[in-house]
């Protein structure tokens, strides 16, 4: 394994103020960091990484733990849930009372002690790249491809839509399941989510990822916005 991999494993933990700020850009929540320079430019799709596409485009659901690192030196946990394409919950192990869900159209994060909610277009973040229904090798998105024995790191952004956000998803090479991804939000600030006990091919309940919206409109009208 080499440098960069165990500076992205052992990065840094996040806290509450730093995710919505990440998040309040429209560009980045739940991120991972890229050090140094991306490696071999996927002008041509990797036979590997070609095996990797069609593995998690056949992974319709997941659940697990998380464990976030991010840019100030602290972390959390807990379970997240996913249904692709667009869907996505997590919830943080207490004394956190934050709770981040997709619907498919838009990304929300609620603070329950606060009552408190921010909403950003699922379009709008690279997170979308994460919930899309297949990783398009031959398209836009892709900035990098770089396959080695262990871990096969995929480089996914899109200048135009993203900025200079990016997300960077990391697979087991031979199994080909998703380990960690990262978002680097554009002034290079990074949040690793690395995943375990992970089950797939899972039913969730019709609720699970529904956003209250209601909640999030009194939120924004008693905060002003």
């Amino acid at each position: 394994m080499n440098q960069k991999t165990r500076t992205i494993r052992a990065g840094a933990g996040i806290r509450l103020s730093a995710l919505r700020a990440q998040v309040a850009g429209a560009v980045a929540i739940l991120a991972v960091a890229i050090a140094g320079p991306y490696g071999h430019h996927a002008q041509a799709a990797d036979p590997a990484a070609e095996k990797i596409a069609e593995h998690f485009s056949s992974v319709k659901t997941m659940t697990g733990e998380f464990v976030q690192f991010g840019p100030t030196g602290q972390q959390t946990g807990g379970k997240f849930f996913i249904e692709r394409p667009g869907k996505l919950r997590f919830n943080y192990d207490a004394p956190s009372a934050v709770r981040v869900i997709s619907d498919g159209k838009s990304v929300v994060i609620g603070n329950r002690k606060l009552r408190t909610w921010d909403i950003y277009p699922l379009s709008k973040t690279p997170l979308k790249l994460l919930l899309s229904e297949r990783i398009d090798l031959d398209g836009k998105m892709i900035k990098s491809v770089n396959v080695e024995p262990d871990l096969t790191t995929i480089v996914l952004g899109n200048r135009t839509i993203f900025g200079r956000s990016t997300i960077t998803m990391m697979f087991d090479s031979k199994t080909y399941d998703l380990r960690q991804w990262t978002i680097t939000d554009p002034q290079g600030k990074d949040t690793t989510v690395m995943i375990f006990n992970v089950q797939t091919d899972v039913r969730f309940a019709d609720n699970v990822f529904k956003v209250p919206y209601n909640q999030v409109h009194e939120s924004r009208n008693t905060s002003g916005r």
